[in-house]
């Protein structure tokens, strides 16, 4: 079975399996990715922002830049 999960936003699809064990697997739609295209660029722009502030340290401590 394949189908959007309910909502109003159709930003990810959800298939499910017969059988056992249950098996389920998510995906983003189309809608899902643009999503993510803009997720990515919100956060490329927090990082120069906390860079401007001085706080590299910070984001290398949390893993985010090297």
């Amino acid at each position: 079975m394949f189908y959007c999960i309910e909502g109003e936003f159709d930003m990810v699809t959800k298939k499910t399996f017969e059988g056992y064990p249950l098996k389920v697997e998510y995906s983003l739609t189309k809608r899902g990715w643009k999503m993510i295209e803009v997720i990515t660029k919100m956060q490329q722009i927090g990082i120069e922002l906390m860079k401007e502030d001085g706080k590299e340290e910070l984001l290398r401590e949390k893993g985010v830049i090297k």
